[in-house]
């Protein structure tokens, strides 16, 4: 075992160590310039995330679960209202749903996308058992959810949509980035995502004028004057620190994400013949494989063969959200039930993917899968 190649499934020092200099750098800047909360950094990365996008506002925020939240009181959704979304998830959408006070009501995935199921929002919204002002689609694992049928349909029936692109920074629908297809959207700035801070911190985005000057407002505290709130606010601040990292790290995005689609393509090519579902891109989408993830039967004996070869995978997710224990039970499901996202949780296996993770690791998964899957492992 200590002679054979350990292969990461992530490494996020690996990505600061790949900017070290100039993340440091900006790291003293910030310690020097003395303002450490909301300052110049926050705002130059607020601007520089929303020309990214080709959105109009970025509303930087202390996590991504907490850029959902503000959202959604932004939008005036709160008790007595449902928001759709869907169990095969992290479970912070659907905290973040409960925190803004509102409800939420799950709706299936697809099987190849993994991503909210535009038939079974459509049946949700048909039949809801209680009013559903808002949809929350995920684009899971960087690929793109199916926005027009889900806008259209959310749309029909009076929902806003905000999407979660918290796995999807630069993820495309055609010439649309995710992001840019709701009245908001959420991005999460957690360390190992493909756009990724040193410690919690996340954004919102929208084109909305109003919206964008209320979600200020409500980040800290409903403040428009400084310590006069005009409504009850929170307090999700962006702090300098990892704007100041943020900026550096967004230069190279592009750069970045297109080596984890190198990376899903060398995959794709080297395990094209097993036993495997591997993880598509569709037509008109740009997959950014925040996670490679492939579906397989055999998967616990497959990822425990792995790791004594020296490979570390992950589950994203080993559980559905509604059958966590703080949730089961209690939680609202659509009419069409959760039975794809239920099959799921017990195929998935998420490989190595990281921008840094170098060529001979990525051969090293491959060899290390096929002969495990080809029983000689």
């Amino acid at each position: 075992m200590t002679n054979q190649t350990q292969v990461r499934q992530a490494d996020p020092r690996a990505g600061y160590l790949a900017q070290k200099a100039e993340i440091d750098a900006a790291i003293a800047g910030v310690l020097d310039q003395g303002a450490y909360i909301l300052g110049p950094q926050v705002e130059a990365f607020e601007r520089e995330f929303a020309a990214f996008l080709g959105a109009g506002h970025a509303i930087g925020t202390a996590s991504g679960t907490d850029a959902i939240v503000l959202g959604l009181k932004a939008l005036g959704i709160g008790p007595g209202d449902g928001v759709a979304s869907a169990s095969h998830t992290a479970t912070a959408t659907i905290a973040a749903i409960e925190l803004a006070g509102a409800a939420p009501v799950l709706v299936d995935v697809q099987p190849d996308s993994f991503n909210m199921d535009p038939a079974a929002l459509a049946a949700l919204l048909a039949r809801p058992p209680l009013p559903i002002r808002a949809v929350i689609p995920v684009h899971l694992y960087g690929r793109p959810a199916a926005m027009g049928e889900i806008a259209a349909i959310a749309e029909r029936h009076g929902a806003a949509v905000l999407e979660d692109a918290s796995q999807a920074h630069g993820a495309a629908l055609g010439q649309r980035k995710a992001g840019r297809f709701g009245a908001l959207a959420a991005f999460s700035l957690y360390p190992t995502k493909n756009l990724g801070a040193l410690g919690d911190a996340g954004v919102l985005v929208t084109d909305d004028d109003a919206l964008a000057e209320r979600c200020r407002a409500l980040r800290e505290y409903g403040w428009r004057r400084r310590y006069v709130s005009d409504e009850p606010g929170m307090n999700t601040r962006l702090d300098e620190l990892q704007a100041s990292v943020l900026r550096i790290k967004l230069r190279r995005l592009g750069e970045a994400n297109e080596r984890r689609r190198a990376i899903a393509r060398a995959y794709a090519e080297g395990l094209a013949e097993l036993d495997l579902r591997l993880p598509a891109e569709g037509l008109g989408e740009r997959h950014v494989y925040h996670q490679y993830v492939l579906r397989l039967a055999d998967r616990d004996r497959t990822r425990a063969a792995l790791s004594e070869r020296g490979v570390a995978t992950a589950l994203h997710y080993p559980l559905p959200v509604h059958l966590q224990p703080a949730y089961r039970n209690r939680i609202a499901i659509g009419p069409s039930g959760l039975a794809v996202t239920e099959q799921l949780a017990g195929e998935i296996l998420s490989l190595p993917i990281y921008p840094e993770l170098p060529d001979e690791h990525v051969g090293r998964v491959i060899e290390v899968l096929r002969e495990v899957i080809a029983g000689t492992g």
